[in-house]
């Protein structure tokens, strides 16, 4: 393990970079503290004592990853964006996308209680203001399920034909689809 300088900032950030990127790959159960803090370069208990708990640690690589990808774009090209980051074919880099993680982890009930109430609750309000209808709360889910479905299918479980599908074509036929759902959605 390499020690890094004595910076708070610096070392929480590398914490959380090590997480995403081991989360991404491994899922919540399979990824130990001692795995973090040496990818991170630092000592384990640091992880402790910036975050208390593996637990609250995914759940805010969950809630970054999620408020950084929403945050790049206007709420109307929020599920474009999403889509163009999930199925870009140079990656898609597992620490880029906090879908991969989830995937992997919701198995766990402490990692799934994240999921759902950081990354969930974030995008489903984000979709639900892209229309007016009743049940927009509802309307978010099926949308969210479909990206949950998408993403296990061609990113976990390489499920052919989805798996080398072109990008451009599966968000072109789920953005025109989606705009049933969530009219003010935009390609």
């Amino acid at each position: 393990m390499t020690t890094r300088p004595r910076d708070s900032a610096a070392t929480r950030a590398a914490l959380l970079d090590a997480a995403a990127v081991l989360f991404a790959e491994r899922g919540f159960d399979r990824t130990t503290v001692r795995d973090i803090a040496g990818r991170a370069g630092v000592n384990q208990a640091l992880l402790f004592r910036y975050f208390g708990s593996k637990e609250a640690l995914f759940a805010t690589v969950m809630a970054r990853q999620s408020h950084e990808l929403l945050a790049e774009s206007p709420a109307e090209r929020a599920l474009a964006r999403v889509l163009e980051r999930m199925l870009d074919e140079e990656g898609p880099r597992l620490h880029d996308h906090p879908l991969h993680a989830a995937l992997r982890s919701v198995s766990h009930d402490g990692a799934a209680a994240a999921i759902r109430q950081r990354m969930g609750d974030e995008y489903a309000e984000v979709l639900s203001s892209l229309t007016d209808a009743e049940d927009a709360d509802v309307r978010a889910d099926l949308v969210l399920a479909w990206l949950l479905g998408i993403g296990l299918l061609r990113s976990v479980l390489a499920k052919e034909p989805l798996a080398s599908a072109d990008p451009e074509r599966v968000s072109e036929h789920v953005l025109r689809a989606v705009q049933v759902l969530l009219e003010r959605s935009e390609r």
